[in-house]
């Protein structure tokens, strides 16, 4: 049976937005990074050409294997952290919160911290954190330090704890979503079969907000893992991660095929993350279906 030509004139005017953003902002970009990842660096240029030595060097040079590990570790204990925190919160509205109006107020308080600037979100920490900032006053006021202290400040714990701030959002948001949506008919009918709340919320919630958490997390560890601006901030020179060295092969370095290179490499990392996540939520589903 033929498709009628207004049927599929619908389709094309519906379709047509979507696919040119596509092509326009995430294909062709990603064309020529790959394309160039193959060229050769020419101090102070770079010239066409086909080969791999850029994936060798990626591959061969251990800095680049221990940026790589380390964005992965930073970007896991983020996630992981800020999982630890959502998760209470998002179900404190979720089953806790009677008001509406009150439930409102409290999801905007976790949600409104997005229409403020990045760089103000962490320039807020590196000010708590500093020499100079809250957490030495206070630490000097009750007598636990004589001076201020530089130890909370550029190291990787300081960014994992910005990144935490920055991105929980993205965590609380697809949690509260999916406990939001859990019928409270079952958890009447557990308590009914004389299940207790803790056997319950095991049994129960948690297998079931498991697609929420899944999706908080993968949101939570790609931002992360492509973040660049926090390790500036308040990361210090062992916070150096996969995003900043992209950055500075695109610039100061001025070494655009590596620069591709590395890029690719991070995308197929995003990728597979993306990838492992969405099976992992179907599996979820279908054993809790």
């Amino acid at each position: 049976m033929s498709v009628p030509l207004s049927l599929r004139l619908k389709r094309a005017v519906v379709l047509s937005p979507p696919l040119l953003w596509t092509l326009v902002f995430m294909f062709i970009p990603y064309t020529i990074l790959f394309v160039y990842s193959f060229w050769i660096q020419k101090y102070p240029t770079f010239e066409p050409a086909f080969q791999f030595g850029n994936y060798v060097q990626l591959a061969t040079d251990p800095q680049y294997l221990r940026v790589i590990l380390r964005t992965i570790k930073i970007a896991f204990f983020v996630s992981l952290g800020a999982a630890l925190i959502a998760y209470p919160y998002a179900y404190f509205l979720a089953f806790k919160v009677k008001r509406p109006g009150v439930r409102l107020a409290l999801y905007m308080a976790v949600v409104a911290p997005l229409w403020v600037s990045y760089l103000l979100r962490a320039y807020t920490w590196k000010t708590i954190l500093g020499t100079t900032g809250i957490l030495n006053s206070f630490l000097m006021s009750i007598g636990l330090l004589s001076e201020p202290s530089s130890v909370f400040l550029y190291n990787q714990t300081a960014m994992i704890v910005t990144l935490i701030y920055v991105f929980i959002p993205f965590m609380v948001m697809p949690i509260y979503a999916v406990l939001e949506k859990i019928p409270k008919s079952l958890k009447e009918a557990s308590s009914d079969l004389g299940v207790g709340r803790l056997q319950t919320f095991f049994l129960v919630t948690l297998p079931l907000s498991i697609p929420g958490i899944v999706a908080g997390f993968t949101m939570t560890f790609c931002l992360t893992f492509g973040d660049f601006i926090a390790p500036f901030l308040v990361g210090g020179p062992d916070g150096l991660m996969i995003a900043n060295v992209i950055a500075s092969q695109f610039g100061a370095s001025l070494n655009w095929p590596l620069g591709s290179a590395l890029a690719l490499v991070m995308l197929v990392i995003v990728l597979t993350i993306i990838s492992i996540s969405d099976r992992f939520e179907r599996f979820g589903q279908g054993k809790f279906a």
